[in-house]
């Protein structure tokens, strides 16, 4: 089982879109059986809240439905537990710091540095632009889907 969690601030926006995104990646690619994705957050803020309502809406556009999600933070165990941590930003990668002291088996990284493109996923609790972080967060999740593959021999 390659277990992968997908990781921001609050858990409501962008690591919940990642989570379900890659979900329909994986199912689309009959491959349900060989993952296990989840996502979190670094903060306590929206701890037990369901996935922001323009969030839910942009997924339901694309057909998935995340019905039941509800934000939990990041625990010291999630680092033994996974073997992919995706961050959304690098305040999440400073932040992920309180849980894991050191990446000794680099399984941390930025969900755009697997498109070659080190930066951040679009914020959109801020910048309310749900569609560009649907574009980042799919070209992140597609390319990460595609790394596994490769780095698996799958």
């Amino acid at each position: 089982m390659i277990k992968v969690m997908f990781v921001c601030h609050g858990n409501i926006c962008r690591s919940p879109m990642a989570e379900f995104i890659m979900k329909k990646i994986v199912k689309n690619n009959d491959m349900e059986n060989m993952f296990h994705i989840e996502s979190c957050a670094t903060s306590t803020e929206e701890i037990g809240n369901p996935v922001y309502p323009p969030a839910k809406k942009i997924l339901a556009e694309h057909g998935i439905t995340c019905n039941g999600k509800f934000a939990r933070q990041m625990t010291s165990d999630d680092y033994k537990n996974f073997d992919y941590i995706i961050a959304m930003d690098y305040n999440n990668l400073r932040n992920m710091g309180r849980f894991v002291k050191y990446d000794t088996e680099n399984k941390i990284h930025l969900l755009m540095s697997y498109t070659g493109n080190e930066r951040s996923v679009s914020d959109p609790w801020y910048t309310r632009d749900f569609q560009t972080t649907w574009n980042d967060i799919s070209e992140g999740c597609e390319a990460l889907f595609r790394h596994i593959l490769k780095e698996k021999k799958l």
